[in-house]
């Protein structure tokens, strides 16, 4: 039953999606560090910064960190998501 769920999957679709993360907000002061309770229930320590054009937040709990790199590329909202060696890009386009 268990081997059905392995395997690499790609998004199709999403329905409210932007309504189910606006619920989950945060509000911040950029360069100072808060606490922050992530959607799989991590409680970090987060800190977001601009560096060059560079919304940049990264994320420290029990020893570990990931950051949470966006930036404006032609007209793209670029999200590069970053664990150890492990790296995500997502690409969003801005709705009409």
């Amino acid at each position: 039953m268990v081997d059905a769920f392995v395997g690499t999957w790609k998004l199709v679709d999403s329905k409210n999606f932007d309504d189910y993360m606006k619920s989950l907000e945060i509000s911040f002061k950029l360069g100072v560090e808060f606490d922050e309770t992530t959607a799989d229930d991590r409680k970090v320590k987060s800190i977001v910064t601009l560096d060059g054009g560079k919304l940049v937040h990264v994320q420290k709990w029990n020893g570990q960190e990931t950051s949470l790199v966006r930036e404006i590329v032609d007209g793209k909202l670029i999200l590069t998501l970053t664990h150890g060696s492990a790296v995500c890009t997502r690409t969003y386009e801005k709705e009409a």
